[in-house]
């Protein structure tokens, strides 16, 4: 079964999808951005679940490129799915550390049953990641992950991001 790859320009936290991905930090316990919004649309229930998996298998917090998941708190989900992404940098490939990212959350997917899976932009933002390469990392992974997951849906919050995003899935 192939995944299908749907491209929305917008808010993730309006999404209505078994599972939104959450560009978390590592700590968890919520930032800026993607992570600031998702905390504040889905209500202090997903910051309560955070701090329990923080309390318990990851108490340094989540390392880079893999994925957890919580409730979904209000937000239209049944579930969020944190995953850290690396921070760009000029000077390090850390390219295989972004594409764990979508192939973790995608895994944790699976492991909830999850059909339908929002992805924002993962590290494109505050995290500096090159918008088209960010782009193309993401739609090569999740083109080459295999899942259980039926739709993906990218969701960007700019027509920058959304056209580079439109430019690798064709």
């Amino acid at each position: 079964m192939s995944t299908h790859l749907t491209l929305i320009q917008g808010d993730i936290t309006q999404q209505s999808v078994d599972a939104i991905v959450n560009a978390a930090n590592s700590s968890l316990l919520g930032g800026g951005g993607v992570d600031g919004a998702i905390h504040r649309r889905g209500g202090p229930e997903i910051l309560d679940a955070c701090r329990d998996l923080r309390g318990s298998h990851y108490g340094k917090g989540l390392p880079t490129g893999q994925a957890v998941a919580t409730t979904a708190g209000r937000l239209d989900a049944r579930w969020v799915i944190h995953t850290v992404g690396p921070r760009w940098s000029a000077d390090t490939d850390r390219s295989e550390l972004l594409a764990s990212c979508y192939r973790e959350s995608l895994r944790v997917a699976d492991e909830l049953g999850a059909r339908t899976v929002a992805f924002p932009a993962v590290s494109a933002g505050i995290y500096g990641w090159p918008m088209d390469d960010a782009a193309r990392i993401a739609v090569e992974t999740v083109r080459a992950t295999e899942t259980a997951v039926e739709e993906v849906r990218f969701v960007l919050f700019d027509e920058p991001a959304y056209e580079a995003f439109a430019a690798q899935v064709g």
